[in-house]
């Protein structure tokens, strides 16, 4: 039995999920799907020019998932630009808790989602400065969900 996959720490979301090319409608184009993690990857390696040990580090695998990774992301990719396909960008084993912030004034808690971005200020108390919750800050350890569990839709 394999050991089951560890969950990649992501911080950062497409603009749009769905790229393809000009003047053919979707519905004719096959898809490829780039998953989350291979989006992060990508964004982290190749836009923001972090050295993989830097990336890997960042995402919470090994440097060697890492470059498994880039490469599936590059094929993907490059599969998409030479052959006319559409990218669709979902899923994949993602851990969003970085993107989870907590009021230090109020104790709430917001996604990423729910604000204009990460260095506003609280929407309920107007305090200046939301702090992003880390891993381990639950208490139960490294591979503890409980955080992601009880975080549904934007509430607790």
């Amino acid at each position: 039995m394999s050991r089951p996959q560890k969950c990649r720490i992501i911080n950062g979301q497409p603009a749009s999920s769905i790229f393809k090319p000009a003047g053919f409608p979707r519905s004719e184009l096959e898809e490829v799907v780039l998953t989350l993690d291979e989006f992060e990857s990508i964004r982290l390696t190749d836009l923001e020019g972090l050295y993989q040990d830097a990336a890997a580090q960042f995402m919470n695998i090994s440097r060697q998932t890492l470059g498994n990774i880039l490469v599936s992301a590059h094929r993907k990719i490059a599969d998409c630009l030479t052959n006319g396909k559409a990218l669709r960008i979902q899923g994949g084993p993602v851990d969003t808790r970085n993107r989870l912030f907590i009021c230090p004034s109020c104790q709430q808690h917001w996604s990423l989602g729910q604000l204009q971005n990460a260095r506003s200020a609280c929407p309920a108390c107007g305090y200046p400065e939301l702090r992003a919750i880390q891993k381990n800050e639950c208490g139960h350890g490294r591979r503890c969900r409980k955080a992601m569990r009880k975080f549904r839709n934007g509430e607790w």
